[in-house]
């Protein structure tokens, strides 16, 4: 579950940290205080698209900070997959934001948005405007469905999936050999042209890196002598180094008997004239076996260019070249057996053809044992949102092909009237209908969701009165088995809360801050009294909103 959000220097957030519990967690405050900003930061720990204008006036960065704790097991699998540490008990999402750039770092460690975008998959669900309205998306109806199909279902379209891909290859290759002859013998030249000329090269791996070093002696050869000669009269027994450790030794050897601390030292100094000799010796033989050859440079010179045009055409290295070739020689075996070549691509392709049907069938079969039960769970789930003469149905529209997803589309149809016919949800539910109905489908789904974290903004859009009360027991409800976090305006929703948080804005030094307060019974009291409409708090609006706080406790006891 989400333990705490930190938030620093965004928009009108100066500093807030919120530690979040189990259940219901609800955000209230007036219009304008700060609650999209608080829900926004959120979406940037989750790899959002960040703004550097979200900095707060005066600041140098803004901070977002998760941190998420009793993960299960999947959680720490997907980290482990992603390349992160699994030693910590927690997960903490952090992102900073700068002017010239933003990071992410996940318990510490740097990550791309798109990796805490995967790993946020399996710790976090937010639903907003915008999540209400893809409900009426085919696409994300059968993600619906399927998930309530349940594991096996994820199992058969993974299946599904992979054998299409190669489905989609095998196709692809049959198309691209509808070769005729002419084309055939235009393809074998070239093959042959190009086969010839890597063969001709006599190429051995290897080869180039040799080159290249003596390439690199050669082109320098004389400036390489030079500094050979220079070195070896710097340490030569004429006048250089090699001549002052001879007197040096000469000198220690008069007086070396005396003393076994100086007899030590003249054992060290021949061995450094020993080294220094033979280093003088090396030296010079190697300057003497240097010279510019004038023909063997340009024959490495040539080998080289000859070698990197082929690179350039074939491929970085020699062994790429080879292999090359080789394909290039399995190509022409092709070739010179084109019909059964293609007998064996038809066969291929019709192989995978089957496979994909076979997939589609599972994937169907579920579905129509999955649609019936879902609509019907789906029907109950809104009559108790208040739909009181609801009727659902899922259904199934086969497709001529296969596709990745199967072979039907999924279309969720609805009627909210008596006596009208069944339509689909597009063009009958409006953006408060939509959002009870995505509580519905999150309810129902609630055993099979490992989503332990469920954020929902807007979910009160358009309803009131009775209708506010059953979604908010079902948020009640929804919140037996996951951590959900609400952002509300309506009393009836804010009454049900487990944890009640405030959030505010003041001016201060001149600035307008936004905070926010976890409430005590009391302060809910009054935050309920100003949802009311209350504009001070009175004895009755008081004695209201304790009603509320009553009749809500009432509603989770029975539930317990």
């Amino acid at each position: 579950m989400l333990s705490n959000l930190h938030v620093k220097n965004l928009a009108l957030i100066e500093e807030c940290d919120m530690n979040l519990h189990p259940g219901l967690n609800i955000l209230t405050g007036e219009t304008g205080a700060g609650k999209s900003i608080l829900m926004g930061s959120v979406n940037l720990a989750l790899g959002g698209k960040a703004d550097r204008e979200m900095i707060r006036r005066g600041c140098d960065y803004a901070l977002v900070e998760l941190v998420f704790e009793n993960l299960g097991q999947e959680v720490y699998d997907k980290l482990d997959e992603l390349g992160f540490s699994t030693d910590e008990e927690v997960v903490i999402l952090q992102r900073r934001i700068q002017a010239s750039r933003s990071t992410i770092r996940v318990n510490g460690e740097q990550a791309t948005a798109r990796q805490v975008k995967e790993l946020a998959e399996l710790l976090i669900d937010i639903h907003g405007q915008h999540e209400h309205q893809s409900l009426l998306k085919p696409s994300r109806q059968m993600e619906i469905l399927d998930s309530y199909a349940g594991a096996q279902q994820k199992e058969n379209l993974e299946r599904l999936k992979g054998h299409f891909e190669e489905y989609r290859e095998a196709k692809a290759r049959l198309e691209d050999e509808n070769l005729d002859e002419s084309g055939q013998k235009r393809e074998r030249d070239l093959l042959n042209y190009e086969i010839s000329e890597i063969q001709s090269a006599a190429l051995c791996v290897g080869e180039d890196d040799a080159l290249e070093e003596r390439f690199l002696r050669l082109q320098h050869a004389r400036k390489i002598i030079e500094a050979l000669r220079a070195c070896t009269e710097y340490t030569g027994y004429d006048e250089g180094a090699g001549a002052l450790i001879s007197r040096a030794l000469g000198e220690l050897k008069q007086v070396a008997e005396y003393d076994t601390k100086l007899q030590e030292m003249d054992s060290s100094l021949i061995d450094i004239d020993n080294l220094l000799s033979d280093f003088t010796r090396t030296a010079e033989r190697y300057a003497d076996s240097l010279d510019f050859e004038e023909e063997s440079f340009y024959e490495v010179s040539g080998r080289l260019t000859e070698i990197n045009r082929l690179k350039n055409k074939y491929g970085g290295t020699i062994q790429e070249i080879l292999d090359v070739c080789r394909s290039k020689e399995e190509r022409i075996q092709e070739l010179d057996h084109f019909e059964e070549h293609m007998e064996e691509l038809r066969q291929k392709e019709q192989q995978a053809y089957e496979q994909v049907l076979k997939d589609c069938g599972a994937v169907s079969t579920l579905r129509k044992q999955s649609a019936p039960l879902l609509a019907d769970m789906l029907q109950k789930a809104l009559s108790e949102l208040n739909f009181l003469d609801v009727q659902f149905s899922i259904a199934l529209k086969p497709k001529n092909q296969p596709g990745e997803k199967g072979m039907e589309e999924v279309e969720f149809l609805i009627s909210l009237n008596p006596g009208e016919s069944l339509k689909p949800m597009a063009s009958v539910a409006s953006g408060g209908e939509l959002s009870r109905i995505m509580l519905a489908i999150k309810t129902v789904l609630a055993d099979q969701d490992s989503i332990d974290t469920l954020i929902f903004d807007e979910i009160d859009a358009g309803i009131s009165g009775n209708t506010a009360w059953r979604v908010a027991e079902k948020l009640g409800r929804l919140s037996g088995t996951h951590q959900v976090i609400c952002i509300t305006h309506l009393p009836q929703i804010a009454a049900m809360a487990d944890a009640h948080y405030l959030i505010s804005k003041h001016v201060e030094n001149g600035g307008t801050v936004s905070g926010i307060e976890p409430l005590d019974e009391e302060a809910s009291v009054r935050e309920l009294s100003r949802m009311l409409g209350a504009e001070k708090l009175t004895d009755s609006a008081a004695a209201h909103a304790r009603d509320m706080l009553a009749q809500a406790a009432e509603y989770k006891n029975a539930k317990d």
